[in-house]
């Protein structure tokens, strides 16, 4: 499907493809050199889901030196994101789709895990799902960055309107923050969500995690995503819950994490350290945006 959209009645079209990871939502934009200046900007006005096309997250997918290609992230609030791991899912779905690469091992470079392999599972020439290594997760405190000179930083205290949890902190290339509750399905995400993110414990922010162990295969995840807010899934965010569940002694070292989207398939593998993620990624439509 395409579909043309004018905000300003300037003739400046940017063409786009929305994307999504497992409802995880993004405008992905190809052909850009570099980051436009006024990202930040663009991502605020074209992912209002009111005013704009609406998305979490406009993408950039630009040159790079150091892989195939290189992955920018603007959130919804026109602040930037060092990872994600639904929009690599995308990114690496759209440079193969497009005949942009040829191999189904490829490298996508971000600014907050450095080059990433891909793995892609393509049917019938059309990538399907995609297996990410997101490399090795960092649980020392103040490389996180969490306010505890700690690693790893785990089972401790954090305070919100008189509220205590108990959360486990991992970095994905990107701050987590997870939170065991009762039924992670039904928890207050709205509340606490926005709360929690922006904690003096965390000094760049957070993203929060609130997650049930239903078995030692099977986790329910619900995400407060730092500068985009609810999302039906978070990459970086299964990957940190599994990371925090092995550390607890609640799951095995490979596990389904049920996202209010759907389900992402996480490993952290004992032998290189490295979490790897596979899931889906999806074309919804495409379209031109004159701005």
């Amino acid at each position: 499907m395409l579909v043309a959209v004018n905000f300003k009645g300037v003739d400046v079209a940017m063409e786009f493809t929305k994307m999504h990871g497992l409802g995880n939502d993004f405008i992905v934009v190809f052909g850009e050199q570099e980051l436009p200046a006024n990202a930040s900007d663009l991502a605020i006005q074209l992912c209002n889901r009111f005013f704009g096309i609406g998305a979490d997250g406009l993408v950039y997918i630009l040159p790079s030196v150091r892989g195939d290609f290189m992955m920018r992230i603007m959130n919804s609030d026109g602040s930037e994101a060092e990872q994600c791991g639904n929009a690599i899912r995308c990114v690496s779905k759209y440079v193969y789709d497009h005949g942009l690469v040829n191999s189904e091992q490829i490298v996508i470079e971000t600014i907050g895990a450095g080059e990433q392999k891909v793995t892609l599972n393509v049917e019938d020439g059309v990538v399907v799902t995609v297996t990410v290594d997101m490399g090795e997760p960092i649980l020392s405190g103040p490389q996180i960055p969490v306010a505890i000179d700690a690693e790893p930083v785990m089972d401790r205290s954090i305070e919100a309107e008189g509220t205590e949890f108990k959360f486990t902190a991992v970095s994905m290339g990107n701050p987590h923050c997870v939170i065991y509750v009762e039924d992670a399905v039904s928890f207050d995400l709205a509340t606490w969500g926005p709360k929690l993110e922006v904690h003096p414990l965390f000094p760049r922010k957070v993203n929060v995690e609130f997650a049930t162990v239903l078995d030692r295969g099977r986790v329910d995840m619900r995400v407060w995503e730092r500068g985009a807010g609810p999302t039906l899934a978070c990459g970086t965010g299964a990957c940190a819950t599994l990371v925090s569940s092995v550390l607890n002694g609640l799951t095995d070292r490979s596990a389904w994490i049920s996202l209010k989207g759907g389900d992402l398939f996480i490993e952290w593998n004992e032998q290189d350290n490295h979490v790897y993620m596979t899931g889906p990624a999806e074309v919804a439509y495409t379209g031109t945006v004159l701005l």
